[in-house]
């Protein structure tokens, strides 16, 4: 049994309710549900009672340093098998630290601490990973983003890597750790024994100077299958150096998310070489990278190849106009792969979807997310959209937000949902207006079709 509650203020008699059914819960999530220190103490009894419990989501609660004091003395007890432990935004600091090494120190079922959004600190998680250093502690994802982090704890990270041959994922984005802390937690990494799977390094004040390190990573660690070093100014010098781990043989990489990296089209010529022929990459995010129509094709041309294994492509905020979109539609009737499709913020224009369109609905295409929100669309190409709703019948996601669609088209859009043949279960229009006629419309389609999520 999962109790799974969010956004849920807890008034005294709701509370009591709940105590009573977590008893025999394996899986209690409570996220932005109010709850405070004192809550903690009740938590901290199901723990100890409950030897059935394996995940404890607390996320975005005011627990403070007090109420992780509480519920660390119901994990310290011998009937505690938690697995998972999620403690984001909870208002902590590195006074939480120490309480929390006991447990990672006596607790060897916890394999997951989340506890980023918190002010840690540098002092604090250098406590922490005295706790990942015991024999006993047996985690496997470790998740510190904005736990405000400086160069000063990569020492004590690399010397609890050393040790933790289970960890398999480590996050510390947002953090100021800079290319000189980076560069040394990767040859820390390089030499580990742990079997890392995912590497999060976002806003870590990474340049190109970081990558060759990072590139070594990639080729040393056959496990890692999901990196990302969004939010880095890198450059396309910096990708040229991570492509050359990216297409070593060793490197088995399924996820990659280089997302506001400085990159432009220069970059695209490596970035083809690794979608055609790095046959385990599955998802590649480059959103807000000024890649142009002209680096767009050239990610195009790479779609076409047989060997090209890409399920997830992200390209919103690219500068990409009405001229790319033919390549992509020729890339879309080729590529049996690729199910997820993001477009929106860029200048494509109804002239754009119209040359999608082929693509789309070719046998081959068997897209089932597209996103096309703020993409200079008008009520002009409402038929085409109704089309592509109503033939592709894979479409199970499209996002129109932002476009300027108007009663005419939104009607086109309304008359293709009631078609059977349209597959749709959600519909993201955000910030698009129309009449009290169109909304009536919108609703009653939402009654008639259960299946059918329309967010606006």
């Amino acid at each position: 049994m999962e109790l799974d509650i969010q956004c849920e203020e807890m008034n005294p008699s709701r509370w009591a309710e709940l105590l009573s059914t977590m008893k025999t819960c394996k899986a209690i999530r409570l996220d932005d549900c109010g709850l405070s220190s004192s809550d903690c103490k009740d938590l901290s009894s199901v723990i100890n009672t409950n030897p059935s419990l394996t995940e404890l989501k607390l996320n975005n609660n005011e627990l403070g340093d007090a109420g992780i004091e509480y519920l660390c003395k119901g994990l310290l007890t011998p009937s505690c098998s938690l697995q998972k432990l999620w403690l984001q935004n909870c208002n902590l600091t590195s006074a939480s630290c120490e309480t929390l090494r006991s447990v990672l120190s006596a607790q060897p079922s916890l394999t997951e601490l989340h506890v980023g959004d918190n002010r840690l600190g540098t002092d604090g998680v250098k406590v922490l990973c005295q706790g990942l250093m015991n024999p006993s502690c047996k985690l496997q994802k470790l998740q510190l983003e904005y736990c405000e982090l400086t160069a000063d704890i990569v020492e004590d990270l690399n010397a609890a890597l050393q040790t933790k041959p289970t960890l398999k994922e480590l996050s510390l984005s947002n953090n100021t750790l800079g290319d000189t802390a980076v560069k040394q937690l990767c040859r820390g990494l390089v030499e580990a024994r742990c079997d890392l799977e995912l590497l999060h390094l976002e806003n870590c004040g990474i340049t190109s100077d970081s990558c060759r390190d990072i590139s070594a990573v990639l080729s040393n660690k056959s496990s890692l299958i999901d990196l990302s070093v969004g939010d880095n100014k890198i450059g396309d010098s910096g990708l040229a150096l991570l492509c050359q781990g990216l297409l070593h043989p060793n490197c088995k990489i399924q996820k990659l998310w280089l997302w506001d990296c400085d990159l432009t089209n220069i970059s695209c010529k490596d970035l083809s070489r690794v979608i055609s022929t790095k046959e385990t990459l599955i998802e590649i995010s480059l959103i807000d990278n000024n890649l142009r129509d002209a680096g767009m094709e050239m990610l195009c041309q790479a779609l076409k190849d047989p060997r090209a294994q890409l399920q997830e492509l992200w390209v919103r905020e690219c500068g990409l106009t009405t001229a790319c979109c033919k390549a992509v539609s020729s890339a879309l009737s080729v590529n049996k792969h690729l199910k997820i499709l993001h477009m929106g913020e860029n200048k494509l224009g109804d002239a754009g979807v119209e040359l999608l369109r082929e693509g789309l609905l070719h046998p081959n295409c068997n897209i089932q997310s597209l996103w096309l929100g703020n993409c200079d669309l008008t009520a002009d190409c409402g038929t085409t959209l109704a089309t592509i709703m109503v033939s592709k019948q894979c479409l199970t996601e499209l996002d129109l937000s932002y476009n300027t669609l108007e009663d005419d088209g939104m009607r086109k859009i309304c008359e293709a949902l009631r078609n059977p043949n349209c597959k749709l279960q959600q519909l993201i229009l955000y910030d698009i207006f129309w009449s009290a006629e169109v909304d009536d419309e919108l609703r009653a389609l939402e009654e008639s079709k259960p299946e059918l999520k329309i967010i606006s």
